[in-house]
């Protein structure tokens, strides 16, 4: 009976300690959302749109205030002004254009780097690395510790190398290493499921993670928006975005939700 209440007890804080954690969690991810608030009132307006809907003043205040107030800005004036009078003269285009045979490979392109970009798992990795780490029977802290300090220090890598490698050398390397990492982790899996090499498994696990993580940030996080941005004529550039862009969170929602039931069977 003592023994019961003892449980009994334990459970009781552990619940308590989820809430708080989560609680904290919560409270933690307010601030950056009060942050972007209230800069909202500080930060101008977009140029090119008020260019476009013809608030020339507005226009130049606002691009004053982001160049700075000494910048001269008569050159880079000109040249929005000149985007604009020719997206003003070509047809504007609606989402069933996209699918017309002059644009369907760059739709096809685009779109299926974002289905790639998503399907490859990243953010079931993300949201799950820790049960993951767990799971192979590596610290989970240790870790996560490891991933972030990875990550980071990598993307900023990446971001030069888009423009000195170019998008496809850098996405035929990037998808590389995400087969590579995920083939990896599931050589540890095999083996921990097996009983063969014990040992090994965790250090397997950790190693395939951390080369997925790398291999995406390098590239495929982010070439796929800038080959988007660059491959669509400039009349149908903001629908042809508008549908990468909802392909690209309906995979990231179909596969953060199909990905719970595969940890949940990993986990058994």
């Amino acid at each position: 009976m003592m023994e019961g209440k003892t449980n009994s007890k334990l459970e009781d804080n552990r619940d308590s300690g989820n809430t708080n954690a989560l609680t904290y969690g919560v409270v933690a991810g307010l601030i950056p959302c009060a942050i972007v608030l209230l800069g909202l009132f500080f930060i101008p307006e977009s140029p090119r749109w008020l260019a476009k809907i013809g608030r020339r003043k507005d226009f130049e205040a606002a691009l004053q205030k982001l160049r700075g107030k000494n910048a001269d800005i008569s050159e880079e004036e000109a040249e929005i002004q000149d985007y604009i009078e020719t997206l003003q003269w070509l047809p504007k285009a609606k989402i069933l254009d996209l699918f017309q045979r002059r644009y369907l490979r760059s739709v096809t392109i685009a779109v299926g780097l974002m289905v790639c970009q998503q399907l490859g798992g990243i953010n079931g990795i993300c949201f799950y690395v820790t049960s993951i780490f767990k799971s192979a029977g590596f610290p989970s802290n240790i870790g996560t510790i490891i991933y972030a300090c990875i990550q980071v220090p990598i993307t900023a890598l990446g971001s030069p190398l888009i423009d000195k490698v170019g998008r496809k050398p850098l996405l035929l390397v990037s998808a590389s290493g995400l087969v590579l990492g995920c083939m990896v982790t599931a050589l540890s899996f095999y083996l921990k499921t097996h009983e063969v090499a014990l040992e090994a498994s965790p250090i397997l696990a950790v190693t395939g993670i951390l080369v997925y993580i790398g291999s995406f940030s390098v590239g495929m996080g982010s070439v796929p928006w800038v080959v988007m941005y660059e491959i669509f004529p400039i009349n149908v550039k903001g629908v042809a975005r508008g549908l990468a862009t909802l392909v690209n969170w309906f995979i990231a929602w179909l596969e953060s939700y199909t990905f719970n039931f595969l940890m949940s069977s990993l986990l058994r």
